[in-house]
């Protein structure tokens, strides 16, 4: 990377899950221990860690992360945004069941508030199914608008600007939908009026290091560094595994990755969100690989039947500091996004999810299982690996992410940094014992194309058909 250039940064923050978290609010409970407080201590210790280990350059150690970690942990976060689509939807027909037959709705005086209006109008059935028609539309609209950039249609430059805002048009025609049905209430984007703290009766911006009554133990101060650890090693792999997906071989990236400086910036962010009471933030995977496939720029001439190749991503920073400014003014845009039903944000994740999945070899392996071996494309993970130990790879693959997903559903949640870290071990100690070297070559190669050194092997007797 040249000296004189900044590194490409794309990512765009998230907060951290909030089940990660309970195992640290219950024990706060449990020791009758301020928990706001103990994040203050936890986000001093947190840049603590930080500091150390960008000082001693410690994202080094991001080498020994390979494809087989980062499709997993990439395949878990998309599979956490479809499920929690179609949750939130069943939430939705469970409040609003479909019945063979309902009570009659009672007559309400128009001189009462609309509160009480909408509050008769939400159990009607309606309002699931409209929910799930909005979802449904946002997904295929924002989808298709999607898939339109590759079309035949239009020209060039108009494609991309419908491909791109592809979002957005879907958010505004399902928002014109939802007012149109003046008659079934559907529920809202839920947002404060005023800017301030969740409880301001309760507390105020800054939280006192010492608590409220300067009462906050000692040993929590210190005790504080074991969460602190936990958070650190989730931030640095959820961070460090989103640069190494993003900067692959085939993305032609110029400027590089920035680890060190992702790193500090974030964790030096997480010491002063603990003395406001914000939550802690780290790199989002699925918008942040959306947010660079919408910088690609695809080759325009192939040859028939040929894949068309990344030729180049736009990297900048207007796209980032505008997503930013952009989430400041949401603070003065209340009342409008007070008018985006819940159900359009349920499409919008159920896009970001399934899109994400694109591009990662872990689902196209999975499919592959379905489909007979005579109707496999023609990559190398095919072509030079037998197609029982390609699926056999697979499954130790989806192996993990199931039991990642069970530690996150658990009251284990708070060890899932430590889970995650394992896949490392075993991708480096326990699968050369079950595969050849040439085979993880293929499997878990950074590179598209890895350069085999065959020595002569025979690659017929691995062909799937005779010859």
């Amino acid at each position: 990377m040249d000296n004189l250039s900044l590194p490409f940064v794309p990512h765009l923050l998230t907060t951290i899950t909030p089940p990660l978290l309970l195992p640290h609010r219950q024990f706060s409970k449990t020791q009758n221990v301020d928990y706001l407080t103990g994040r203050v201590w936890i986000g001093f210790w947190l840049m603590v860690i930080v500091i150390i280990t960008v000082a001693f350059e410690g994202s080094l150690l991001v080498r020994y992360i390979s494809p087989f970690t980062q499709e997993i942990f990439a395949f878990l976060i998309s599979i956490i945004f479809i499920y929690e689509t179609f949750h939130n939807l069943y939430e939705v027909f469970e409040e609003n069941p479909l019945l063979k037959t309902y009570p009659p709705i009672p007559q309400v005086n128009t001189n009462l508030s609309h509160q009480l209006i909408q509050s008769d109008q939400q159990m009607q059935p309606n309002t699931a199914l409209l929910s799930l028609v909005m979802m449904v539309g946002t997904f295929f609209i924002a989808y298709f608008m999607r898939k339109f950039r590759n079309s035949r249609f239009l020209g060039g430059k108009a494609r991309r600007i419908i491909g791109d805002f592809g979002i957005p048009i879907a958010i505004l025609v399902m928002v014109l939908v939802d007012i149109s049905v003046t008659d079934t209430y559907t529920e809202k984007l839920n947002v404060p009026l005023e800017f301030s703290v969740t409880s301001p009766e309760k507390r105020g911006w800054f939280i006192h290091p010492m608590g409220k009554d300067q009462n906050f133990p000692t040993w929590m101060i210190f005790g504080s560094a074991i969460p602190a650890l936990l958070l650190f090693i989730l931030i640095f792999m959820e961070t460090n595994i989103t640069t190494l997906i993003v900067s692959k071989k085939e993305r032609r990236l110029v400027k590089g990755s920035g680890f060190h400086l992702d790193l500090l910036l974030i964790g030096l962010a997480g010491g002063f969100c603990g003395i406001f009471g914000l939550p802690w933030q780290t790199g989002a995977t699925v918008r942040t690989i959306a947010h660079v496939n919408a910088l690609t720029v695809m080759s325009k001439s192939t040859a028939p039947g040929e894949t068309p190749r990344i030729e180049e991503v736009k990297e900048q920073r207007i796209t980032g500091i505008t997503v930013a400014l952009l989430v400041g003014l949401s603070v003065v845009m209340s009342k409008i996004l007070q008018l985006i039903p819940m159900s359009v944000l349920f499409g919008i994740f159920l896009y970001m999810g399934v899109t994400s999945l694109t591009g990662i070899q872990m689902s196209e392996r999975l499919l592959l299982l379905f489909i007979p071996s005579k109707h496999h494309p023609d990559h190398v993970y095919v072509t030079k690996v037998k197609t029982w130990r390609m699926n056999l790879f697979t499954m130790i693959q989806l192996i993990c992410v199931a039991v990642l997903w069970v530690i996150k559903s658990t009251i284990i949640s708070l060890a899932f940094p430590f889970f995650l870290i394992l896949t490392v071990p075993t991708r480096r100690y326990l699968l050369p014992k079950v595969f050849k070297e040439r085979e993880l070559m293929v499997l878990d190669s950074e590179e598209t194309h890895p350069n085999l050194d065959e020595d002569g092997h025979d690659e017929y007797s691995e062909l799937h058909m005779p010859l």
